[in-house]
């Protein structure tokens, strides 16, 4: 199986290490526009194939989708940072037109890809992806909630004091500081509500933490952070590769789902070989759906900076 990285920065570039090392496919492509850079990092992380045993062949490209031919997973992550001076739109505008392009120059290549969107904002590029392409709404995949989700069940496990892979949880709505909703209700520990274990003040403070979780690590490492979201990627790349059917949010275009239409916004999917084979209705509680709804409103916003690029 063979799965094509668009971007080689830092979450790219860990991407394809986790995919690499966790041997999830057989071949993975990295493909930057900046000349040798993808082919320097392809060649590092092979360097290491030895050390850690496993055999994925890795590729770097500049610009040359030729070699992403009969991907049958493609990554979007290419963009760029929101600079001083830069508004919203400006923001959305450029990356709009990368991933667009990005989007048309893979399918040509690999018409049969699922494609998983990492570039911010992810659920407007999610949007645009699948509105730019035509194609069909399972095969386009924004991977924000499960990176979120990684987060919330890691303050979890602080609050605890207990494993995080003893902790289940799960973030939904829009992938932003305000736009996400962690659903502290249906949080678990060992299949006991976290409720029982953590007081209504604690579990306030895990999900604010949650909400500025990127926010956070940009602060503190002077850039946004790198493995977490490759790890997240990988993870739902594995399900996708290997027909995992995996429970993971994940931002995708909804039909009437959560009482909500045409956008692109994180909910509970199964994903397996076909992209995002089932959407989940979790019963949400008022409270949830009020502020799901909410969550909506803020995408709806950002989406309406597409203007041309749809």
């Amino acid at each position: 199986m063979k799965v094509t990285v668009v971007g080689a920065g830092n979450v790219g570039a860990s991407c394809a290490e986790y995919i690499a090392i966790k041997r999830i496919a057989s071949e993975v492509v990295l493909l930057d526009i900046k000349e040798g850079f993808a082919e320097g990092k392809a060649l590092d992380l092979t360097q290491t194939a030895t050390t850690l045993g496993f055999n994925t062949r890795i590729t770097g490209v500049t610009n040359d989708y030729n070699q992403t031919a009969n991907s049958d997973v493609v990554v979007i992550t290419s963009g760029i940072p929101r600079k001083p001076g830069m508004t919203r739109e400006e923001l959305i505008g450029i990356n709009a037109g990368i991933v667009k392009s990005v989007a048309e120059s893979i399918l040509a290549h690999s018409p049969e890809a699922i494609i998983v969107v990492v570039s911010n904002p992810m659920d407007t590029m999610t949007y645009l992806a699948l509105k730019a392409t035509g194609l069909p709404k399972n095969r386009i995949i924004g991977m924000g909630g499960a990176l979120d989700s990684s987060r919330f069940k890691t303050y979890l496990s602080k609050a605890l004091d207990k494993p995080a892979n003893d902790i289940q949880g799960m973030v939904i709505g829009g992938h932003g500081d305000t736009t996400m909703i962690p659903l502290t209700r249906l949080a678990s520990y060992n299949g006991t509500p976290v409720s029982n274990h953590l007081s209504a003040e604690a579990l306030e403070e895990v999900a604010a933490a949650t909400m500025v979780g990127g926010a956070t690590l940009t602060k503190l490492l002077g850039t946004s952070a790198w493995y977490a979201p490759g790890a997240s990627v990988a993870y739902l790349v594995d399900s996708i590769i290997n027909d995992q059917k995996r429970m993971i949010p994940c931002s995708v275009f909804l039909e009437g789902e959560y009482g909500e239409s045409d956008i692109c916004i994180g909910v509970p999917c199964i994903i397996g070989k076909d992209g995002v084979e089932q959407i989940l209705d979790i019963q949400l509680d008022a409270n949830e759906q009020e502020k799901f709804k909410k969550s909506a409103v803020a995408v709806r916003a950002m989406n309406d900076a597409l203007s041309s690029n749809v």
